[in-house]
């Protein structure tokens, strides 16, 4: 059985993040239960520190060896806590592995996660990052977050609204290093309403014979889709996509649409704003299958850099400054990153 808390000294980063890079901490803390983090923080190694937290390492990219101890939870239980009126409320300790998450709401019957299935990383970075794809974001289906607040040494549970979900934003990015995300209650319906309309999804069901799918076999499609777009992180490194899809003005999405018809552009949210595909920006730029070195943009997703080996943190952020650079240069449209930079400033 794993004690509830290990703390590691001098400790190679290598294996934990999804790039590869090499960088290593002088401090880090393997929490596998949550109640212990505030004995923890309170310790002579700890204490007025602001720790950095990583999960799976997907959403990471190292520059330079962090300044600050690391803290990796690593309790993965997963419950179903109530269910009333067709919906389920299921809770996931922040250290569960999301597609592990994702894979037991499907096999207890539930919907609602099915079209993020294969994302990397961690039950307690979802609603950090508010993962998306396929047309759902992850806070359509969050009840609550639970949360530790070094600080004040309080324990929160925070609803929805009081996450301040945005696109690939929340509380918990804005005000990064308040919170620790301890846990995540997710309300799922039994009920499966199908969201197929991404691009790509209707295809690869009908490649798969299937017309009236599950929620099961939508999850099925999916992986199937990021499989043969995205690169496995356990062959090549990478962060899966690297940059945000820009959201400009509908005036601004307009006079770039009419300059470039083929440009993809979708609604953003409530308002009149437009959210632009990174991806076909960056390929429109030639930047798909180039490398630098090690440095690299994978030969089949734009969004995608990759390490072919050696590559340095500072390698990949110096490339990415090089696409977002022309990205801005050609379209006039600024590209921000996904993955947290440690150790420099975008």
């Amino acid at each position: 059985m794993n004690p509830p808390v290990r703390v590691l000294r001098d400790v190679s980063l290598q294996t934990r993040n999804t790039f590869g890079v090499s960088a290593r901490a002088t401090l880090l803390a393997e929490v596998n239960d949550a109640a212990h983090l505030p004995e923890l923080l309170a310790g002579p190694a700890f204490r007025g520190t602001s720790p950095l937290v990583i999960g799976g390492g997907s959403n990471l990219l190292f520059v330079n060896n962090p300044q600050d101890p690391l803290l990796a939870l690593t309790g993965g239980k997963v419950e179903l806590l109530r269910e009333e009126n067709g919906t389920a409320v299921l809770r996931a300790d922040a250290g569960t592995a999301w597609h592990v998450l994702v894979m037991k709401s499907l096999a207890l019957g539930l919907s609602g996660l099915e079209n993020l299935a294969l994302i990397p990383g961690s039950a307690g970075a979802a609603p950090i990052q508010n993962i998306g794809a396929y047309g759902v974001e992850v806070r359509e289906f969050i009840a609550c977050v639970e949360a530790f607040e070094p600080g004040t040494g309080q324990w929160h549970r925070m609803d929805r609204d009081r996450c301040a979900f945005g696109y690939r934003d929340s509380v918990f990015k804005q005000q990064s290093g308040r919170f620790i995300v301890t846990a995540v209650e997710f309300a799922l319906p039994r009920q499966f309403n199908a969201r197929l309309g991404y691009a790509g999804i209707g295809a690869q069901l009908t490649t798969m014979g299937i017309s009236d799918p599950t929620a099961a076999e939508v999850a099925e499609a999916v992986i199937a889709i990021r499989r043969s777009k995205l690169p496995d992180p356990a062959v090549i490194g990478n962060a899966g996509s690297f940059f945000k899809n820009p959201v400009v003005t509908s005036t601004v999405a307009d006079a770039l649409l009419a300059s470039h018809p083929a440009m993809p552009s979708f609604a953003a949210g409530a308002d009149a704003d437009r959210k632009l595909s990174a991806a076909w920006l960056i390929d429109a730029c030639g930047w798909k299958g180039h490398r630098q070195g090690d440095a690299g943009v994978s030969a089949g997703h734009a969004l995608v850099l990759v390490n072919h080996g050696t590559a340095s943190g500072q390698q990949l952020l110096d490339l990415a400054r090089q696409i977002a650079d022309s990205v801005h240069a050609r379209f006039g449209v600024a590209l921000e990153p996904e993955p947290r930079v440690v150790g420099a400033h975008w």
